[in-house]
């Protein structure tokens, strides 16, 4: 199926306050496409690329750099020197892949305390990286941060609601929102063999747990998205302009199962390749409940986000403790 994934331009979310004509028509593409695949891609999203192209190549020097610098990140499970125990780098061992989680930037020493969450935590970039390249991560996270709020804040308004309700379930510093670096080395072999049709991945099908996840993957490409009512998988095309959006856990929770979190993989390639995704996730004390968006009590009783969050990492081997 050509373009199953669609494309939708949004800079008339980055323009107006959605009341304009041709933001809403984004809004309603924007909800076809939540509904109807779980995936899409954005352009006129305001970040520049090159900006995202420099961010690639930060993470590649990293990953290109000795096991001995990485390891300075590295959670304690395989640094027992660090405190870290959920962000930080992961090696290739955990599952074919090496990672880099990074939670909001904007957290240090000082200010850790504050915040009680085992999900909140500092981790010091100086060790590995130039002061340069941290203060770029720092605005990535921030721009894009900023985007998946335009995006989620866009979703309120479909259901008629003031925007201004986002503050309640994100607030900077408390966000567990994580900025990853997926890096594929040349893998000698896949990480598993689709049950479903015998092909070789290289990432297993999973589907994410926050409202949304924003990713740039480079031109090789490689990930690939389930139809929910055929079970065929679809490729998502390589566009140097563009952002890959879909939908995680919390938001089909927070929408009643509207908008669902859809299953994706990751092809084997013998070749490298990297991908960023942005994991677009709540403030640690948000309390999680459906009536959120769809009820008139959003002060009803539910469940923490940072327990709602352990819950659904529980089947990802890279955070099993």
């Amino acid at each position: 199926m050509k373009n199953y994934i669609p494309t939708i331009n949004i800079s008339s979310l980055l323009k107006s306050n959605f009341n304009s004509r041709s933001a809403t028509n984004t809004l309603k593409k924007i909800e076809q496409a939540c509904v109807e695949v779980g995936f899409f891609q954005v352009t006129g999203h305001g970040i520049d690329i090159k900006k995202i192209d420099n961010i690639c190549k930060i993470g590649d020097k990293f990953f290109n750099s000795s096991e001995k610098n990485k390891k300075k990140l590295a959670p304690k499970k395989w640094n027992k020197k660090n405190k870290n125990v959920y962000r930080g780098y992961f090696p290739n061992s955990v599952n074919g892949k090496e990672g880099l989680d990074l939670g909001d930037l904007k957290i240090t020493k000082k200010n850790l305390m504050k915040y009680k969450s085992p999900f909140v935590e500092y981790l010091d970039l100086n060790r590995s990286f130039k002061p340069s390249s941290i203060k770029s991560l720092s605005r990535y996270f921030d721009n894009i941060f900023s985007l998946s709020e335009i995006l989620f804040k866009g979703i309120i308004k479909l259901y008629k609601k003031d925007d201004s309700i986002s503050k309640r379930a994100f607030s900077r510093l408390k966000t567990l929102s994580t900025l990853r670096f997926n890096y594929y080395p040349n893998q000698t072999k896949p990480v598993e063999i689709s049950k479903q049709d015998g092909v070789a991945l290289g990432c297993e099908t999973h589907v994410d747990s926050g409202v949304f996840t924003i990713l740039y993957q480079d031109k090789k490409g490689g990930l690939q998205v389930q139809n929910r009512k055929n079970k065929k998988w679809y490729d998502v095309p390589f566009n140097k302009n563009a952002l890959i959006v879909n939908t995680g856990l919390a938001l089909e929770y927070l929408s009643k199962g509207k908008f669902k979190a859809t299953n994706h993989r990751v092809l084997w390639n013998k070749t490298k390749r990297m991908s960023v995704p942005f994991f677009f996730e709540p403030s640690y004390d948000f309390m999680m409940h459906p009536s959120f968006l769809n009820g008139s009590n959003i002060n009803k009783k539910g469940i923490f986000f940072q327990d709602f969050l352990k819950s659904s990492l529980k089947k990802f081997i890279e955070y099993q403790r």
